[in-house]
């Protein structure tokens, strides 16, 4: 439960000892957002329509979004043209359900002024409009060095599977934008399993489709909720993504994945 800096490259020669050895792990289990796919650029777009749509919509009724709600309605952070460029990996938008970022939406629709079932049909509308708008601009970017370590792990023979917040049809969507789709083996989005993120729900059904145990994965993922599905599932590495982990749940954290490298011998 270290996180790997340049003081400590013992932890990194641990973790890629382990990781690259198919003795120890047969399946890798990859987070989309925030680990494949740069958020900010895929979420901010469509945050962005959302909320200009639904304060469009609620200027009709008389109502508005007050803009100090705004950061609190998913856990985002804006600039000062009210325009996202962050987030809060503990915050709705990056561990909740599509069915409960719309829900709560809803709640601030209906806390603005307008009835849940006036809410309910105007924030329904916003959603589509703006999933349309990301149809046509498409705005998935892979983080720098995941292209290469979906070859990496590929010419290993590790199986890769994607588990995800996100619906699995969204899912499969955002990796075909971005060409990804021949490098995954299987794609777990929250709608294929009763409980999501932080329960270990998706690791276990993916480890069923790859016909793995959990004790030979790795789960890799930008929140601690996804650390902890992976403790919970009996993963053999959790390794966090970014400063977002929390040290303590992962058992590495890691700031790109150019530090997962294989070692000239190792798992030989």
């Amino acid at each position: 439960m270290t996180e790997i800096t340049t003081n400590q490259p013992n932890v990194l020669d641990q973790i890629n000892e382990q990781l690259w050895n198919q003795q120890s792990i047969q399946a890798i289990l990859l987070d989309k957002d925030g680990t494949l796919l740069d958020f900010n650029r895929m979420w901010g777009f469509w945050t962005n329509e959302v909320l200009r749509l639904m304060n469009l919509r609620l200027a009709e009724h008389g109502c508005l979004l007050e803009q100090e709600h705004i950061p609190h309605i998913w856990g985002t952070i804006h600039d000062e043209q009210g325009r996202m460029i962050d987030y809060d990996t503990r915050g709705p938008l990056a561990m909740g359900t599509m069915d409960e970022v719309y829900a709560i939406l809803m709640w601030h629709g209906y806390r603005a002024g307008l009835s849940w079932a006036v809410s309910k049909s105007i924030v329904r509308d916003c959603i589509r409009e703006a999933d349309r708008a990301t149809e046509r601009v498409k705005p998935t970017y892979p983080l720098p060095g995941v292209r290469e370590f979906l070859d990496r792990c590929k010419q290993q023979g590790i199986r890769l599977a994607v588990v995800t917040a996100d619906d699995t049809d969204n899912a499969r969507k955002h990796l075909e934008w971005m060409g990804m789709l021949d490098s995954l083996d299987i794609i777990i989005g929250n709608d294929r399993v009763s409980q999501g993120k932080p329960f270990p729900d998706m690791v276990i059904l993916a480890c069923e489709e790859l016909g793995v145990a959990p004790g030979q994965t790795a789960v890799i993922g930008d929140t601690n909720g996804d650390m902890q599905m992976g403790r919970a599932a009996g993963c053999l590495l959790t390794i966090g993504m970014g400063a977002g982990v929390d040290v303590t749940s992962a058992d590495a954290v890691i700031t790109s994945f150019a530090q997962l490298r294989k070692q000239d011998g190792a798992g030989e």
